[in-house]
């Protein structure tokens, strides 16, 4: 390939060319459709600034979409249907919301709860706040997708009293004795609902119930610990004796779910199915990717070809060895700090 170098002049065009075809940028236009997300703590955003390794599975959610679509994640822990809207959370949401969005409802863990604040019943209050979000979403002109709730990793035939799903962080690591090879559900008729309100008011369903029930059981009562905040004790500072949790996901198991609504979500939305993307690695400062820095993610990657996507941060270019073949996407107008 020498001829291509018959001067200067060439070689510094070819370079440069390699660079650009090598770095994708993405950015959103003014009117770009959004998804927004309501929920409770398995969707919601997450505290990073001390190093915790919890995440919910909306707070990824963006590092599954192109630049055709924003997504905006509003869930929020401990919240039920009844507190998300009566706090004042709802308002906020909707009076963002435009035709052509998105609005992704998903309750159930809170509602079960016995707290007067947060508590529903199924075939009355539950039902009803689904459907009041559905019809509000609706008036606005955007789509409104209910989901029903993910699951709890229970493989105990007697599911533990799960008065509060918050308190699981205060847990400390302390091993198990399972009694059962198949998950056990903990929703009940709660997981039920969604379903059916979203046919009565004309809303698109997308079963997240089943949809983690098959990768839990699919990865077993070894492998489904990977998903969730099972922290092993002197690990990390943040939590000194360990952590059991079988609700909350951690940065593998948020990335995990997150990824196969994504998928659910393109099938069930044409429009969306376009826009759905699958990166190798995703890198962001904020905590929204499977790294926080881009060499990170270098580092982790095999020798030869992966993709990695910027979702966010101000990073210089980082060191690639020569056997790792990275192609850069640089989202949202980010460019290389130099």
């Amino acid at each position: 390939m020498n001829y291509l170098y018959k001067n200067s002049f060439q070689h510094w065009l070819v370079c440069t060319l390699m660079v650009v075809l090598a770095v994708v940028a993405m950015s959103f236009k003014p009117d770009t459709p959004t998804i927004y997300i309501i929920g409770d703590s398995t969707a919601a955003e997450k505290d990073i600034s001390k190093g915790s390794t919890e995440r919910g599975w909306g707070m990824v959610l963006q590092g599954f979409f192109d630049e055709g679509i924003r997504v905006e994640n509003h869930a929020k822990n401990g919240r039920s249907s009844r507190s998300f809207y009566s706090e004042g959370l709802w308002k906020d949401v909707i009076s963002r919301v435009k035709p052509g969005d998105y609005v992704i409802i998903q309750f159930g863990h809170n509602d079960e709860k016995p707290h007067p604040d947060r508590h529903t019943d199924v075939e009355t209050t539950f039902d009803a706040h689904l459907a009041q979000y559905v019809v509000e979403t609706k008036a606005k002109g955007a789509t409104p997708i209910l989901m029903s709730p993910v699951v709890r990793r229970n493989f105990y035939l007697k599911p533990a009293r799960q008065d509060d799903d918050e308190k699981l962080r205060e847990t400390i690591y302390k091993g198990e004795n399972v009694n059962s090879d198949t998950l056990v559900d903990t929703h009940g008729e709660y997981a039920k609902v969604a379903a059916k309100v979203a046919k009565q008011y004309g809303a698109i369903f997308i079963d997240a119930n089943k949809i983690t029930h098959d990768i839990e059981q699919g990865l077993g009562v070894e492998g489904s610990r990977k998903l969730h905040m099972w922290v092993e004790p002197g690990k990390f500072a943040w939590a000194p004796k360990g952590r059991q949790d079988n609700t909350h996901y951690n940065v593998y198991g948020a990335h995990v779910v997150a990824g196969a609504i994504a998928d659910a979500l393109g099938q069930a939305v044409p429009e969306l199915k376009s826009h759905v993307r699958h990166f190798d690695y995703v890198v962001s400062d904020e905590g929204r990717g499977n790294y926080l820095t881009p060499q990170e993610a270098v580092d982790a990657a095999p020798n030869g070809k992966s993709t990695i996507l910027v979702l966010h941060g101000n990073f210089k270019k980082p060191d690639v060895p020569r056997k790792k073949k990275i192609s850069w996407v640089l989202f949202d107008g980010l460019n290389w700090k130099f």
